[in-house]
């Protein structure tokens, strides 16, 4: 008897582009940081994109679980640094250069895996790209303070998101209605 899994990309690419919207109307001066964008960062930015790795790992798609599950790690660290910022039960701040090292690991992480993308659909590769450009505008922006950067990396950061959200709803759609995505 044949096992016969489910996609699980379509719940990871949900996952990530639902929380990057939202953050990044936070980013762009839309809307205030409050617990509603963290909240989602820990349930559906962080445990559905590491439960959606865990189900790539379980169908042998390495690019998958790594990017997945790494993603839904820098969603949980991201949220436990903003609680950090906003006095939450940690009271040590880090650092503008700090801050700038840890996003500028993420985009050269996703730089790499954007790499992997060219042998994927050019929606992930637009994800990947718009995510490793969102990353490297939100370093410089915090080493250098300019607010300004900031603020185009958060309307940068929409678009991303709303790629990832535009891709993982053509997964769930094209098999709900039997086609490729």
């Amino acid at each position: 008897m044949e096992e016969k899994l489910a996609n699980p990309a379509p719940l990871g690419l949900l996952g990530f582009g639902m929380t990057t919207v939202l953050l990044n109307l936070h980013n762009a001066g839309l809307i205030e940081l409050s617990m509603m964008i963290l909240a989602m960062g820990i349930c559906y930015g962080g445990l559905a994109q590491i439960i959606a790795g865990i189900m790539e790992f379980k169908k042998g798609n390495t690019f998958g679980t790594t990017a997945f599950i790494s993603y839904g790690s820098f969603w949980l660290t991201l949220v436990i640094i903003l609680l950090y910022r906003t006095g939450g039960a940690v009271t040590a701040e880090p650092s503008s250069a700090s801050m700038a090292a840890y996003l500028f690991m993420w985009g050269l992480f996703t730089f790499v895996m954007f790499i992997a993308t060219l042998k994927h659909s050019r929606g992930l590769q637009v994800v990947f790209f718009t995510l490793v450009v969102l990353f490297w505008l939100l370093a410089y922006g915090d080493y250098t303070g300019n607010a300004f950067v900031k603020k185009i990396a958060g309307w940068e950061g929409l678009f991303c998101g709303f790629s990832a959200i535009y891709v993982g709803l053509s997964q769930v759609l094209a098999e709900a209605y039997k086609k490729t995505a």
